[in-house]
């Protein structure tokens, strides 16, 4: 995907940032690195070209001059739609934190169009059918019926996840915090309901006892603390009521911020938080729900009871 971009009105700069970019696709680091340098110098407010320097230090193996850039990249765009927070955090300059909410909608808003082609054809994305296989494995265990009153997909996407749910529920509701998913997602006509909310923000509005079924599939990467989002699902979750995700994961402990600057949750952590907020783990299997570069990443498919 295309890096964000915003002009900085300087057309001479605007070129130079062009420039630079293609020496970095081409490998060229010092040229590129003295490009987008001069693109900076030209126009000092210019956050884009401030983030590429980044980006290009960083490569570069240049780690205080990537820190200084994208903390100027942050300063220019107090919004932090390019994330240099996150690369702050993976860096070591930062505390580890929330990703920005700006960051997350304009990733997702402008990936919208091409999401399901680059999931499936160059990810080989498989989250849905793994989630939907880790549900039916508990309900067969229990001699459940696999048939849900009402369903809440958080981080619903552009609806995939709902397409392995639409026959098992009898309502979906769909929340994602892009604008562009959600209207990707509405034209599946599988939703009762889509808006556009933040995980937690959404559950908070949902009443006691009011789902029967609340998946995510390969939205919690995008949260590290998942204390707030669990103790929500726990409250709208019916009794009996099952939650199911998929996430990343590592053999360390706690969580971490990977290269691809998704959130990776260990096992014993997911355990832990599960329990604090009164949910039942009924299964973590390892599963791997998308290919980077070839390579399986690491996963679990979790699904827990009230």
């Amino acid at each position: 995907m295309q890096p964000f971009f915003v002009t900085s009105g300087n057309m001479t700069a605007d070129r130079r940032y062009e420039f630079a970019q293609q020496y970095f696709k081409r490998g060229d680091l010092d040229a590129a690195a003295d490009v987008m340098a001069q693109a900076v110098e030209l126009a000092p407010h210019f956050a884009a070209a401030w983030f590429a320097l980044g980006e290009i230090n960083d490569a570069r193996g240049k780690r205080e001059e990537a820190i200084a850039a994208f903390r100027k990249a942050r300063e220019h765009d107090r919004d932090d739609r390019h994330g240099a927070t996150l690369h702050l955090m993976r860096l070591g300059a930062e505390q580890m934190g929330e990703m920005p909410e700006a960051y997350v909608r304009t990733l997702f808003d402008q990936y919208a169009p091409e999401f399901n082609r680059a999931l499936l054809e160059t990810l080989n994305y498989r989250g849905p059918r793994l989630l939907r296989d880790a549900v039916r494995e508990v309900l067969a265990k229990d001699a459940r019926e696999e048939r849900f009153r009402r369903a809440i997909d958080l981080g619903c996407g552009t609806g995939l996840a709902a397409r392995a749910f639409a026959r098992t529920a009898n309502e979906i509701v769909g929340y994602d915090l892009s604008s562009g998913m959600i209207e990707q997602a509405r034209r599946l006509n599988l939703y009762d309901r889509l808006e556009v909310a933040d995980m937690v923000q959404a559950l908070r509005g949902e009443a006691d006892g009011s789902a029967d079924l609340i998946f995510s599939a390969d939205a919690v990467v995008y949260l590290s603390d998942l204390a707030p989002l669990l103790s929500e699902v726990a409250r709208v979750l019916s009794f009996d009521g099952l939650f199911a995700c998929t996430l990343e994961t590592h053999e360390g402990e706690g969580v971490i911020l990977g290269v691809g600057l998704r959130y990776a949750h260990s096992a014993g952590y997911v355990g832990d938080v599960l329990v604090r907020a009164g949910l039942k783990r009924l299964q973590a299997e390892r599963v791997s729900t998308r290919d980077e570069s070839g390579v399986p990443v690491p996963g679990l498919a979790v699904v827990a009871r009230r």
